[in-house]
């Protein structure tokens, strides 16, 4: 897979002068010089809660936080997406790290049959920014929409103010959108998903994370994403990785919705963290060499079973 360089960054035009160069370094870091996304999807603390990271089938290493950290600083990865708190808390441990800080969370205990859901922005991006002047390797911001809901319009409207005052810093913005409230009969219908995509392009992401559609009609999940793929535009479109599957139902799944549905790259938490360090490490390599080096399903299977190895410097 051919890496691109700083000329082939197309830096949007909300991004300052002054800020273009750290907009590129960032974009080129996030990225590892390809162009696509793999995001190592942390902020499941707040929006699972402890469900996912202790019980049945679940490794008894990932009770600690600081195993999400151990895995993205010997696996392979593009950022490590959390919290403010929670990468205040470790990140002077594992500097190299790239960061993306999740600006707002809710909890799951709340359902939407009791109240449309709404995700408030718990910190500021001053904060943020101190943050990084203290040294931590933050690259971006991330935000959820919850399309749908009767309180859209107020997680829009954040989110279009917190994509301009990023931009105007050089950060990135990755926007989880989840259609999801008492209007929405069906999250994964394809039209939603290609819809949800389009709206942030128009928010000006530079990412949108979304579900994979479950189609009705016939076609695939990955022949379904090509349509948000196409209606996100210059956003670029990965798919949330979802509850934990086998190894190879997964990169199989990751590599259709990139050569398929023409996604740029893939999100994924529990299908990773969930795991003994050792074999989290691997799947971040297994998932990298797909999503960054082109690897087949087989290939990224044997980086998986420890037969190839796969380090950035294979990117």
């Amino acid at each position: 897979m051919p890496k691109i360089t700083a000329a082939d960054v197309r830096v949007p035009m909300d991004v300052p002068a002054e800020s273009r160069d750290v907009y590129i370094s960032n974009f080129l870091k996030a990225t590892r010089n390809t162009g696509r996304l793999m995001l190592f999807a942390c902020d499941q603390k707040v929006e699972h809660m402890n469900k996912d990271f202790y019980g049945e089938g679940i490794d008894e290493a990932d009770a600690k936080p600081e195993h999400l950290f151990q895995i993205g600083n010997e696996g392979v990865i593009g950022i490590l997406a959390g919290q403010r708190g929670l990468v205040a808390q470790y990140a002077a441990d594992y500097p190299d790290i790239n960061y993306l800080i999740k600006m707002n969370s809710k909890t799951n205990l709340v359902s939407t049959k009791q109240e449309d859901p709404y995700s408030p922005q718990l910190t500021d991006l001053e904060a943020v920014l101190q943050m990084r002047e203290n040294g931590v390797n933050i690259v971006g911001l991330g935000y959820t929409i919850y399309l749908g809901s009767e309180y859209e319009a107020t997680m829009m409207a954040e989110a279009g103010q917190l994509i301009a005052q990023a931009h105007e810093q050089g950060l990135l913005v990755v926007l989880w959108i989840y259609p999801r409230g008492k209007a929405v009969t069906a999250e994964k219908d394809p039209d939603l998903i290609a819809g949800a995509a389009g709206v942030a392009l128009c928010l000006g992401a530079d990412f949108v994370k979304v579900n994979p559609p479950k189609p009705e009609d016939g076609r695939t999940p990955a022949q379904a994403l090509h349509v948000a793929s196409m209606a996100a535009g210059r956003t670029g479109l990965v798919c949330a990785g979802g509850s934990t599957v086998d190894a190879e139902t997964f990169l199989t799944q990751l590599h259709d919705q990139i050569h398929v549905g023409g996604a740029c790259g893939n999100a994924t938490g529990r299908n990773i963290h969930q795991r003994s360090l050792d074999e989290a490490t691997r799947l971040t390599k297994a998932i990298s060499a797909i999503t960054l080096a082109d690897y087949s399903v087989e290939d990224a299977l044997e980086v998986f079973e420890g037969k190839k190895q796969f380090s950035y410097s294979d990117i």
